[in-house]
């Protein structure tokens, strides 16, 4: 089992920056891609970003809403992944989601095992 836990969410005006952190523990090695999800009010969740966690590999993974504001970037020794959103428009506001995959580097849902509880962003015009 591996558990996550996110934290960095808040409230922030409209071309302001947050930076959400993921910390892993437990099976973590058995994890090949960690990923960051969010779900708005009336939406289904959606992809925003993975990567992969072999230490031989910096695969990354955007969704185009995303690419050029947002950075998914990881400590392996700290079994911490973060995300760096800049430029925060109002509709990324929604809760973020940190994920685990044990088969790798995928914007698919279902492709992923474990999930944290999620933390709020919330952007304001």
């Amino acid at each position: 089992q591996v558990q996550l836990v996110e934290s960095g969410g808040g409230s922030v005006q409209a071309g302001g920056s947050l930076r959400l952190s993921c910390a892993a523990s437990g099976s973590t090695l058995s994890i090949n891609a960690m990923g960051w999800f969010r779900l708005a009010p009336g939406k289904e969740r959606e992809f925003v970003a993975a990567i992969r966690t072999l230490t031989w590999s910096s695969g990354t993974y955007y969704a185009d809403s995303v690419k050029g504001r947002f950075t998914i970037s990881r400590d392996n020794a700290k079994n911490m992944v973060y995300l760096q959103m800049n430029n925060l428009k109002p509709e990324d506001t929604a809760v973020y989601y940190c994920a685990a995959s044990k088969y790798g580097l995928t914007p698919n849902l279902a492709s992923y095992d474990y999930w944290g509880q999620g933390t709020q962003v919330t952007v304001s015009s």
